[in-house]
Parts: C-alpha cells; structure tokens; sequence
C-alpha cells in the first residue's frame, strides 16, 4: 500500500543506521544518529541532525531504516543522494526550518512518547502541539509514495495505457 497520513511516535534514533568511522590508526568508531536514549520500537518517525544522510552514497542506508520501521524521517536538510534513494525506497524526508526542527527535539526530551502526524497527501507535518506545518516534496516522488510504486512499478500500472496508445499508432 502507499503512504497514508498517520499519527505516529517519533524518536531520535539511538542505534538505528548506526555506521562506523575507521581512523588513519585503524581504530574504528561507532556513530549514532543521537546519542539520546530513546526506546525506538515501534517507532515510524525518525527525528534526526542536519545534512542526515551525508556519506550514504548507496541504497543501504535508506534500506535498513525502512527494515527498522521507519516510514518519514524529520531534518533540516538532507544529502542529495540520500533524499533521492529514500523517496526511490518508500522513506519520506521531510525539510523543517531549524525552529520546527528545535522544537521537536524539545519536545520529546520533555515527552519521549509525542507524536507527529505526518500527512503526504496533503505535504503537512502536525506537531505534538497541534501546529501544521507545510513541507516540500518532487510531485512525481509524492505519487509513487502515495500508491506505493517506485518508478518502475509506476510504469507497470500505466500497462493498459500503453498498449492502447500503441494500437492505434500500429
């Protein structure tokens, strides 16, 4: 199915799309999105820092948080390549201004259970404290999401159309 518009917990993300860092010493370091303990079970909204995605040049990253449960993920921006491989996996990014963006880290340190209604239909983001606030996303991206289709399997469904259109310019 495609993305609906939900209520949904958010959290900071201990753990999950966790990489590592290898020093010129070889020694390694573990990196988290957050270091703030939050229970992420069950969680569909990732609140994350700004530039998230930078180094993840490839579709693993998308993937895992989508294997972890995560639907949306909340920034100030986001890596270019890691915005197209989200929107290409069925992840929303979604762009606040670093004010939003404070305020939700506010917010759930004060409340670790707060929810965010994420609303793609209608490119609105409704906050713990009832203020929606808009956001951007590439029209044909916010399609494919809503039926559920990457760009492929947005050419599949138009089949019919196709081979109708080539019939009559046989």
């Amino acid at each position: 199915g495609g993305f609906d518009a939900a209520e949904h917990q958010f959290g900071t993300g201990n753990g999950a799309g966790r990489a590592g860092r290898c020093h010129e010493n070889g020694r390694q370091e573990r990196l988290g999105i957050h270091h703030q303990a939050v229970p992420m079970q069950g969680r569909q909204v990732l609140l994350a820092g700004d530039n998230f995605g930078c180094g993840s040049s490839r579709e693993h990253a998308p993937w895992a948080l989508v294997d972890y449960g995560f639907r949306a993920i909340i920034s100030t921006s986001f890596a270019d390549i890691f915005r197209n491989n989200s929107l290409k996996n069925g992840l929303l990014p979604v762009v606040v201004g670093s004010e939003v963006h404070q305020a939700l880290f506010d917010t759930l340190s004060l409340d670790p259970e707060a929810e965010v209604i994420v609303d793609l239909e209608a490119q609105t983001l409704t906050l713990p404290d009832g203020q929606a606030v808009n956001f951007q996303i590439d029209p044909f991206a916010r399609t494919c999401l809503l039926q559920g289709v990457d760009e492929l399997g947005y050419l599949l469904n138009l089949d019919d159309r196709i081979t109708e259109f080539e019939k009559q310019y046989a």
